[in-house]
C-alpha cells in the first residue's frame, strides 16, 4: 500500500465547501472562468462538501516517458468541449465507512489502471508553431481525484422525469486549467482527465468523469472505466484485464489519403486562434437557468413497432427501402423529429421560420475492426467516422417526418458499408459549417458502450447520465438499464421545449400502435 501515501493527498475540513474560483492567467492576459460550485449550490436543494482532494499517478517507475502522436481520427476532436459522464451506484453505508474501507482501494485500483491508460494522466502538448499536437506522459504525471459528500436526494437523481440541469453539475469535476510550458518552445499543456467520487451517506455513490475527447472516444473512456472497475472489484488482481489491455500501435492507422495533413491544416487555419486564446477547457462559463434534463425510454416492443411502421409507410408510398433500418436509426429519427417539432412549436411564437431551411444531424460510427481500419476493439484513442445528414425543416415536421429522418440517417449508415472514410477530408469543414448554421443536433454516447455493465462490485449502476449535453445541445443514447433491448434517450431543453417535446414524443409513439 506504499502508493496510498504517495497520493499527494490534501485532506480538507469536512465542512469546507468545494469552490472553484475565477482565476487569472497573467502569462496570456486571458481570464479563465470556471464553474463556481457555490454558484451551482445557490439554486440547489442540497449542499456538497469536499472531503478530500488528491492526485493519483500510475505506480512509481511503472511507465517510461512516452509521446503519443495524434492521428487523423483525433484531430477533429481538438474542436470539442470536454466529455462528462456520471455513474450512480447504490451504497447504503455512511461516509466514514467509505473513506475507511473503500477509498484506499479505489485510489490503488485507479493507480494500477493508469499504469495501462497512462496517456490519460499526461497532457495534450500543443506547440504554438505549425506542429502537430501530441499527448505526453512523464514520470510524476497524475489524475486529479476529488472526494465529496452530498446531502442530495439520491433517489430523486435516479429518476427519468424532468429535473433542473444544475442538479448534476456538482458531481462532475473540472479539468485543471491549461498552462504554458516554461521550455524554449512555448507550448500549451492541457490536462486530459479528472475524476470525482461523491458520497450520499447511507444511500449511494456517484462517480463523475471529465475527459478531453482528443485523447479518447467513448469506446476508450468506457474501456478505462470498466478496467478501473474490474481491478477494484478483483482487489488489485491484474489477471482480470490480461485479455483486454489497451492497444497503442498508431502505425496501424493507415492514412493513404493524406487526411492528417488536410485536417491539421484546416484546424490550424480555422480554429487554432481560439485554441490559443482559450486556456481552459471548462465545459461552460455559465450555468443555464431555464433548462431541464430528462430521460426517455423506448422498449424493445416500441422499437420493433417503429421499425415496422417506417417500413409500412415506405410501402404505402410505393417507395423501396434501400436504407438501413436499425434500432439506432429509428431512435435517432424519432428523437430528431420531436426535437425539431418542439423547437418550431416554441420558436414560431416569437419569429417566423423557413420550412425550406436545412436542419442538420451529426452522429459517429465506430471504425474499429473494419476493413479500412484494422485495429482491435481495445485501440486507445479516437477511431470514429463523423457523419452528417440534413433535411428540410418543413419535411421533418410534416406527416412523414420520422420516415424522412430515418431515410436520411439510414442512408448514411448504409453508405458506411462502401467506406467509413468517404468524405473524411471534410469532417472539420462540415462541422464548422453545420455549427455556424445553428440547426445542428448531435449524438453523444451509444447503446453499444454498455455503460450499465460498469460494475465496481456494488452492482450495476442505478443510472448513468451524460452531463455535457446541458451545454452542447446533443442527445445522449445508452442501452436501457431495465428494459432488455431498449434504449435510453437523454435530453436537456428549456422548460417550454421540454414540455413540447414530451407531448410530441408521446403522440409519435402512440401513432405506431
Amino acid at each position: 500500500m506504499r502508493f496510498v501515501s504517495q497520493c499527494l493527498s490534501k485532506t480538507h475540513s469536512r465542512h469546507q465547501k468545494l469552490i472553484f474560483l475565477v482565476q487569472e492567467d497573467q502569462t496570456l492576459d486571458n481570464k479563465i472562468t470556471t464553474i463556481s460550485l457555490s454558484q451551482i449550490q445557490m439554486a440547489l436543494p442540497y449542499t456538497i462538501e469536499m472531503v478530500e482532494h488528491c492526485h493519483v499517478p500510475p505506480p512509481p517507475n511503472s511507465v517510461p516517458q512516452t509521446s503519443l502522436p495524434l492521428t487523423f481520427f483525433d484531430i477533429p476532436w481538438l474542436l470539442c468541449m470536454p466529455m462528462q459522464r456520471i455513474f450512480f451506484y447504490e451504497y447504503p453505508h455512511p461516509t466514514l465507512h467509505f473513506t475507511n474501507t473503500v477509498l484506499p482501494c479505489l485510489k490503488l485500483s485507479l493507480s494500477l489502471t493508469l499504469q495501462y491508460f497512462f496517456p490519460l494522466a499526461g497532457t495534450l502538448t500543443c506547440p504554438f508553431g505549425p506542429t502537430k499536437p501530441h499527448i505526453l506522459y512523464a514520470e510524476g504525471d497524475s489524475v486529479p481525484l476529488t472526494i465529496a459528500e452530498s446531502t442530495g436526494n439520491f433517489a430523486h437523481l435516479l429518476n427519468n422525469y424532468s429535473r433542473d440541469v444544475r442538479e448534476f453539475h456538482s458531481f462532475v469535476p473540472q479539468l485543471p486549467p491549461a498552462c504554458v510550458s516554461d521550455d524554449t518552445q512555448v507550448q500549451i499543456l492541457r490536462p486530459l482527465l479528472a475524476l470525482q467520487v461523491t458520497i450520499f451517506p447511507n444511500s449511494g455513490i456517484c462517480i463523475g468523469i471529465t475527459f478531453h475527447h482528443v485523447a479518447a472516444d467513448g469506446m476508450t473512456s468506457n474501456h478505462f472505466m470498466k478496467t478501473w472497475a474490474s481491478i477494484f472489484r478483483s482487489k488489485g488482481d491484474l489477471s482480470c484485464i490480461e485479455k483486454s489491455l489497451p492497444f497503442y500501435n498508431r502505425s496501424a492507422i493507415k492514412d493513404s489519403k493524406g487526411l492528417e495533413t488536410i485536417l491539421l491544416n484546416e484546424w490550424w487555419t480555422t480554429s487554432r486562434s481560439s485554441w490559443k486564446e482559450d486556456t481552459t477547457i471548462s465545459n461552460t462559463t455559465s450555468l443555464p437557468e431555464d433548462k431541464l434534463r430528462a430521460t426517455f425510454v423506448l422498449g424493445r416492443h416500441d422499437i420493433e413497432r417503429l421499425k415496422q411502421w417506417i417500413s409500412t409507410q415506405c410501402k404505402n408510398h410505393n417507395e423501396t427501402q434501400p436504407f438501413h433500418i436499425s434500432t439506432f436509426v429509428v431512435t435517432c429519427a424519432l428523437t430528431w423529429v420531436c426535437l425539431i417539432k418542439a423547437q418550431v412549436s416554441v420558436t414560431s411564437k416569437i419569429q417566423s421560420l423557413d420550412d425550406d431551411e436545412l436542419c442538420n444531424f451529426c452522429f459517429v460510427a465506430d471504425c474499429r475492426n473494419r476493413d479500412e481500419v484494422l485495429v482491435p476493439t481495445t485501440y486507445f484513442g479516437n477511431c470514429l467516422s463523423i457523419c452528417f445528414v440534413s433535411a428540410k425543416r418543413g419535411e421533418l415536421v410534416g406527416e412523414n417526418g420520422v420516415v424522412v429522418a430515418a431515410k436520411a440517417i439510414g442512408s448514411k449508415v448504409k453508405g458506411l458499408e462502401s467506406g467509413v472514410l468517404r468524405g473524411a477530408e471534410k469532417w472539420i469543414s462540415n462541422w464548422n459549417e453545420s455549427s455556424e448554421l445553428g440547426n445542428l443536433v448531435t449524438v453523444a454516447g451509444s447503446p453499444k458502450l454498455r455503460v450499465y455493465e460498469t460494475d465496481f462490485g456494488w452492482g450495476r449502476p442505478k443510472k448513468s447520465e451524460v452531463v455535457q449535453i446541458d451545454v452542447s445541445g446533443a442527445i445522449s443514447l445508452a442501452e436501457s438499464r431495465d428494459k432488455e433491448g431498449g434504449i435510453e434517450v437523454g435530453l436537456a431543453l428549456s422548460g417550454a421545449q421540454m414540455e413540447a417535446f414530451i407531448s410530441f414524443f408521446e403522440q409519435c409513439r402512440n401513432a405506431f400502435y
